[in-house]
């Protein structure tokens, strides 16, 4: 399959010892040489920043092209070992020159004119590197044409600089840009007329263009490896946020946009789960079993005691993990294609900058009261519709973020939209508050400022689009993270009926919403009854015929509501119990330890009645055994639970068990046909 370079994670500016010659014969390492200087060449010179620096490198380039060819059709196929020596040297300074040229077109702005100075120099170090290479390269020995010998000659001339080309303009530029970075530090508005020139001259003159400087700037922070550069990239986030906002207002939104995804919202490939957790893996590591797992598992797994690999049952030679780079990138790159925020060491050390970077926090501060302020005064349906999008999308970036919002009083603000009739307005202010949730202080506010609980339930049982149905049911889910605020909402009838609507109901994105939801309220006693009341068990076993996501999600409601809710659940997920057994053929990995462990809660609570109901299942026991060697190390628990009740029962040694139904307590004793090995 074929992917575009720029899925994959910008990588950061290559060291200068990172470059190697190729060894190759003499000839080849020409054509080498013809073929980087050839795409040097090629390369657009950079359009706002260093333009001259990288035409001087092109231009340079472009006459080398001439050298090479030139030797190319030279009868000589072997050079001079002092030739040899400078290709070889040269190949490494052009494949650098390229690799500067590339990150500086490809790269933040902002970014590189806060570094002109030092990627300035960087152009006259290898201006002066390849001058070093010309001088001493035996030119007579090469058998050149005149004009070729003439044109090595102009060439070595051109890299006779001095010193390093730093444009006055350019420089000037970049001071007033610090300057406004430190104002915004001591909490001083900066002039919008001054920010918008600077902007214009970095070619940022849209809210788009605003958008794909902010993704630079992240993918630059993740690159750092220096606090001091990352605490800088941070502030330079929080301005550009800023500027976006002021100089060219609130985006329109997009009229079919989605929040972003998350890890239920789609069926995550095997192989990038890990064997222990079945979650996606964040940083997976190779075991000297050859087998990969995410860090903290395994880690976790080896401080408990274990010397033996999980998945293969291997005694582990060392304890060594190494990290599976490969994989990784394929995983990230998998969460970019689905729009599933990836997160990684990278974006909590983001977190941890914002937090101490003043510039950061003070532009956030603006931003906010910027936004406040237009929402306060907002005329139309529109224009507060792109204000409340606005919010949205930063209440999605960062706990200071979060807070900041919160603290500039938006949230009753947000209350008054979400019974608008504008349905994308309603979905904007739903999920602002959603994202806003995942910062704890805020879920106090949202649980006591007047009128927000109710608007989000409101918006769960009768909003205008399933997609608002869908991220407050999200919402009701990020409260319930505390737990005196789930068994709060547990006794809410509404909550409960909307949430069973919605699953029963709604298209499956907003579904697995809605599950999520159930499964977290589940986890209290008091809730399970009004769930079975409201028929949870009926919706989940009618799920579990739908796809491999909404299944696993079901299966995990009906596990939760079996183990708490006594006789009535047991009695009730009787008629899952073909249901479940088809999930252990075919289900996912977790789908099918959820579906043992429930059935070991059936069959252990339900008597012989419900054992038998699982005997008579073809091939059940080939399942089961199935599962014991190929499951994860609970699945294989609960199944080999499983086997051992079926055989107790097999064998008649469960007679006269009492089972519990619904409407009557009776004894059992059923015929009991013969088990396969």
């Amino acid at each position: 399959m074929a992917i575009s370079p720029q899925n994959f994670p910008r990588k950061r500016r290559p060291s200068a010892g990172s470059f190697i010659s190729p060894t190759l014969s003499d000839r080849r390492l020409v054509q080498s040489l013809l073929l980087v200087s050839q795409e040097i060449s090629s390369l657009m010179p950079l359009q706002f920043l260093l333009k001259r620096n990288s035409v001087s490198i092109i231009r340079k380039s472009n006459l080398l092209a001439f050298l090479f060819e030139e030797l190319l059709r030279n009868p000589v196929s072997c050079f001079a070992p002092t030739a040899v020596l400078c290709f070889e040297e040269m190949y490494i300074v052009l494949q650098r020159m390229k690799a500067l040229i590339e990150d500086c077109s490809n790269g933040s702005r902002t970014w590189l004119l806060t570094q002109h100075e030092s990627v300035s120099i960087g152009f006259h170090e290898l201006t002066v590197d390849l001058s070093t290479l010309l001088d001493i390269i035996p030119v007579k020995g090469l058998d050149l044409v005149e004009d070729i010998e003439e044109l090595v000659l102009l060439i070595r001339k051109q890299c006779s600089e001095t010193a390093a080309y730093v444009d006055l303009t350019e420089d000037c530029l970049r001071r007033n840009f610090l300057k406004m970075l430190d104002e915004i530090k001591r909490e001083i508005v900066p002039d919008h007329g001054k920010l918008a020139e600077i902007f214009k001259k970095l070619g940022l003159q849209d809210s788009t263009s605003c958008s794909d400087e902010i993704k630079s700037l992240e993918e630059e922070f993740q690159n750092q490896t220096d606090d001091k550069a990352k605490s800088e990239i941070t502030a330079l986030i929080g301005l550009v946020r800023y500027a976006k906002c002021v100089l060219f207002g609130a985006s329109t939104p997009k009229s079919h946009g989605r929040r972003q995804k998350s890890m239920t919202d789609t069926i995550i490939p095997a192989d990038f789960r890990c064997p222990i957790t079945i979650d996606l893996m964040r940083d997976p590591v190779v075991v000297a079993t050859g087998q990969t797992y995410d860090r903290k598992s395994i880690t976790r797994w080896i401080e408990s005691g274990h010397s033996t690999c999980p998945k293969t049952g291997q005694t582990l030679a060392h304890t060594n993990l190494i990290q599976n780079r490969a994989l990784r990138n394929l995983i990230i790159l998998w969460c970019r294609e689905q729009e599933i925020p990836f997160q990684t060491t990278e974006v909590n050390d983001k977190v941890k900058a914002s937090a101490q970077n003043k510039t950061f926090f003070g532009a956030t501060k603006m931003t906010v009261s910027f936004l406040i302020n237009k929402l306060t005064d907002s005329e139309s349906v529109e224009a507060t519709n792109r204000v409340v999008h606005e919010l949205r999308v930063l209440a999605k970036t960062d706990s200071e973020s979060r807070a900041c919002i919160a603290e500039a009083g938006a949230i009753p603000l947000l209350v008054r939209f979400l019974g608008s009739d504008h349905p994308h307005l309603q979905v904007n202010a739903v999920t602002t508050l959603l994202n806003l949730s995942i910062l704890e202080a805020n879920k106090t506010r949202i649980m006591e400022i007047d009128g927000a609980l109710n608007g989000v339930i409101e918006v769960l049982r009768s909003g205008a689009t399933w997609e608002a149905k869908g991220n407050a049911a999200a919402t009701i889910f990020s409260l319930a993270g505390v737990q005196s605020y789930r068994k709060r909402l547990g006794k809410k009838t509404r909550v409960v009926k909307g949430l069973l609507d919605l699953a029963k109901a709604g298209p499956p994105s907003s579904r697995r919403d809605a599950l999520v939801a159930i499964l977290s309220l589940a986890s209290e006693r008091d809730t399970v009854a009004r769930l079975i009341e409201g028929g949870v068990v009926e919706m989940v076993i009618e799920i579990m015929a739908g796809s491999p996501g909404e299944a696993e999600e079901a299966v995990a409601v009906l596990e939760v509501v079996v183990r708490r809710g006594g006789s009535v659940a047991i009695a009730a997920a009787y008629h899952a119990i073909k249901k479940l057994s088809v999930v252990l053929r075919s289900g996912s990995d977790r789908a099918r330890e959820s579906a043992a462990a429930t059935l070991v809660n059936i069959c252990r609570k339900g008597g012989t009645e419900t054992v038998a109901e699982l005997a008579a299942m073809p091939g059940i026991e080939r399942v089961i055994w199935e599962l014991m060697g190929t499951g994860t190390e609970r699945c294989r628990r609960k199944a080999a639970s499983l086997l051992r009740m079926l055989r107790r029962w097999a064998a008649g040694l469960d007679e006269n068990v009492t089972t519990t139904t619904a409407h009557s307590t009776v004894v059992t004793t059923p015929s009991r046909p013969l088990l396969l090995s």
